[in-house]
C-alpha cells in the first residue's frame, strides 16, 4: 500500500512529537512492506530551498518538502486555507499516487489539501495531535492564561488570543499596551467595528473575519476526512464538542526503548528530578524551578534538558533563580539517547500549563519505569495513577507542586518503589498495526 503522510515539518531539521510520530509510522509501514512517502514543509523565514518543492530521503523514506518561503502568508487566513497551494499539492499527490492520504499535521499545507484529496477521489484521514482544527493558538489556552473549551459564539475569545500576540510584537506603543491590558474588551470592539459600513471591506474587517471564520471553515473542511485518530479521549471529546462530525478512533501512541528495570538506589542518595522539552512559559518550567528552589538544600537535584532558543529571556531568568542550587541545565540530546537520560532520573516532571496531548516524553518515562509528576490537565492525567506511577498537582500552582516534591523527598524509599509499578508496554509497531487496520477498514468500506 502506498501512503502519503502529510506533516508540517520533518527530520532532520525538525524532530519534536508530531514529526517523531510521523517518522515512526513511516519506518514501521516500510518495514511491513508498504510504501510510505512523507510530504513536509519549510516555514517561511527558514533557509530557502533552490526550488519550491524539493526531494530527499531520510532513513530510507522518500520526502517531498514544500518551501513556504516561495508562498509566504499575506493574511491570517493564509495560515489555514491557502487556495494558491492547490496546484502544488495536486502535482505532488498526482506524482505519489497514494492509495490513502494520512495527515499528521495540516499546518503549512492548509485545509486546501483536503479539497485536493477530495477532487482526486483519494481517501484521507487525520491524526490530531493538538487543537489546530478549532483553536487559533492550537493549545486551548485563553488570552488570560486560563484553559479554554473552544471558540465562543462570537469568536471574541479567539480574537483576544490574536490581540495578545499582536500586543507583544515590537515596537511597543501606547495602543499595543492598551490592547494588551484589555484584550477581551478590545476583541469585542474589533468585532463590532467590522459591522460598520466604513470598515466592512477594510483591513480591520479582513483581520477580524479571518479569525471569526476560521473554526467554521476548518470544521467544514474536516468533514472531508474519513476518520480522525486521537491519542486521548480528552482530545477526541474536545474535537467532537467543537463541531467535528466524522468518526473518531482512539489509537494510543507507542514508544520504543528498553524496558529494563531501573538500577536500585542507595539510602541517602538525593532524589533526581528531571525535565525534558521546550523551556518556555507554556511548558511551566519556571513553576518547576521555583518549587524546587524552595526545597531543603541537598535533598534533591533538578536536571533540565532543553534549549534556550525559543524564549532566551525566560531561560535567563530560570538560570538566575537557580544560582546556588542543584539545578543543572544540560541542553538538548539526540532522540536515541532518551532511554539513557531517563534511566538516571527518579521522576520526570511535566508542569505544563496548557492541554498537553499524550506527550511522547511522558510515555517514554512510563515505559522506562520512571514515575512522573504532571499538572492536572486531562491529556496527561489519563495516563497517571496517583501513587502508582506518579503524582498530580494543580496546574500552574507552585505551592501545590512544592507540596508534592516535599512529600517525595520526605519518604524517598516510597518514591523509589514506584519504579516497580510504573510501565507502558505499547510500542510504535503495535501503534502502526492499529493505524494500518484503520487504513484497510476505510479502503474496503
Amino acid at each position: 500500500m502506498r501512503v502519503a503522510l502529510f506533516v508540517h515539518c520533518f527530520f532532520p531539521n525538525h524532530f519534536y512529537g508530531t514529526e517523531t510520530y510521523t517518522f515512526d509510522l513511516a519506518r514501521n509501514l516500510r518495514a511491513m512492506g508498504h510504501e510510505p512517502v512523507v510530504v513536509s514543509g519549510i516555514f517561511h523565514g527558514e533557509p530557502k530551498q533552490e526550488k519550491m518543492v524539493a526531494h530527499y530521503e531520510y532513513a530510507g523514506i522518500p520526502v517531498y518538502c514544500i518551501d513556504k518561503n516561495y508562498l509566504p502568508d499575506t493574511r491570517i487566513k493564509d495560515s489555514y486555507y491557502r487556495p494558491e497551494m492547490y496546484n502544488v499539492l495536486k502535482d505532488i499527490l498526482s506524482s505519489i499516487k497514494p492509495e490513502i492520504v494520512h495527515v499528521t499535521h495540516l499546518m503549512n499545507h492548509t485545509a486546501v489539501l483536503l479539497d485536493v484529496a477530495e477532487d482526486l477521489d483519494l481517501p484521507i484521514i487525520a491524526s490530531c495531535t493538538d487543537f489546530l482544527g478549532f483553536c487559533y493558538n492550537h493549545k486551548l489556552e485563553a488570552a488570560d492564561g486560563t484553559l479554554c473549551k473552544g471558540p465562543n459564539r462570537g469568536r471574541t475569545n479567539c480574537l483576544a488570543c490574536l490581540l495578545k500576540v499582536v500586543a507583544q510584537d515590537p515596537p511597543e506603543t501606547f495602543i499595543r499596551r492598551l490592547v494588551g491590558r484589555y484584550l477581551l474588551f478590545s476583541a469585542h470592539i474589533l468585532n463590532g467595528l467590522r459591522r460598520i459600513p466604513g470598515f466592512r471591506k477594510g483591513k480591520i474587517a479582513r483581520f477580524v473575519l479571518d479569525i471569526v471564520k476560521r473554526p467554521d471553515l476548518l470544521m467544514k473542511s474536516y468533514s472531508k476526512y474519513r476518520a480522525v485518530i486521537v491519542a486521548t479521549k480528552f482530545l477526541g471529546d474536545s474535537y467532537l464538542s467543537n463541531g467535528l462530525t466524522v468518526p473518531v478512533h482512539k489509537i494510543r501512541f507507542g514508544v520504543d526503548l528498553s524496558r529494563d528495570p531501573k538500577r536500585s538506589k542507595k539510602k541517602g542518595m538525593p532524589i533526581k528530578l528531571g525535565f525534558i522539552g521546550q523551556i518556555a512559559p507554556h511548558k511551566g518550567t519556571e513553576i518547576l524551578v521555583e518549587a524546587f528552589c524552595r526545597l531543603p538544600e541537598g535533598a534533591a537535584e533538578l536536571h533540565l534538558y532543553g534549549s534556550d532558543d525559543t524564549a532566551p529571556e525566560y531561560f535567563s531568568r530560570l538560570r538566575k533563580r537557580s544560582v546556588g542550587r542543584k539545578v543543572f541545565f544540560h541542553g538538548t540530546f539526540p532522540k536515541e539517547k532518551i532511554g539513557e537520560v531517563l534511566s538516571d532520573m527518579d521522576f520526570l516532571c511535566i508542569p505544563s500549563i496548557w492541554y498537553e496531548n499524550s506527550p511522547l516524553v511522558l510515555l517514554n518515562a512510563l515505559a522506562s519505569h520512571t514515575p512522573v509528576i504532571v499538572s492536572d490537565v486531562e491529556g496527561m492525567t489519563e495516563f497517571v495513577k496517583e501513587g502508582e506511577n506518579g503524582y498530580i498537582f494543580s496546574r500552574g500552582d507552585t505551592n501545590d507542586l512544592e507540596r508534592v516534591l516535599r512529600a517525595i523527598i520526605g519518604d524517598p524509599e516510597k518514591a523509589w518503589a514506584l519504579t516497580d509499578t510504573t510501565e507502558y508496554e505499547r510500542t510504535t509497531k503495535t501503534m502502526t498495526e492499529d493505524v494500518l487496520l484503520l487504513y484497510y477498514k476505510i479502503l474496503h468500506h
